[in-house]
């Protein structure tokens, strides 16, 4: 079973940026779908950003513009560029298979805090 090893969180300001890697502890080459997730408290899992094999990209409408997702096959990792942050970007962030839109993993790694704060 695949681990995905969540890292780079951390506490940033309003209109700050961070980048979050994402480790592999197979290749991530086989994988159709790969995806960030985040949950803030009292709200629902949310897949966020989401990179199909041929590099294709897609986001969720409430970070469209501000986040880029990446994928460097050769690391096995997989990357979240956050720019523009706002204080509804709390939460912890997952990395994880994302085969479509609808559909969620059944396990999760522990997760990386991001906490956007003044």
């Amino acid at each position: 079973q695949v681990q995905f090893v969540e890292s780079g969180g951390g506490l940033v300001q309003p209109g700050g940026s961070l980048r979050l890697s994402c480790a592999a502890s197979e290749s991530i080459v086989s994988f159709y779908g790969l995806g960030w997730y985040r949950q803030a408290p009292g709200k629902q899992r949310e897949l966020v950003a989401r990179t199909v094999k041929g590099g294709t990209t897609s986001y969720a409408d409430s970070v469209k513009g501000r986040f880029t997702i990446s994928r460097d096959n050769a690391k096995n990792t997989v990357y979240l560029q956050m720019n523009s942050l706002k204080t509804e970007d709390t939460a912890v962030y997952y990395c994880n298979t994302a085969v479509t839109w609808g559909s969620m993993p059944r396990s999760w790694g522990q997760g990386t805090q991001v906490t956007v704060s003044s």
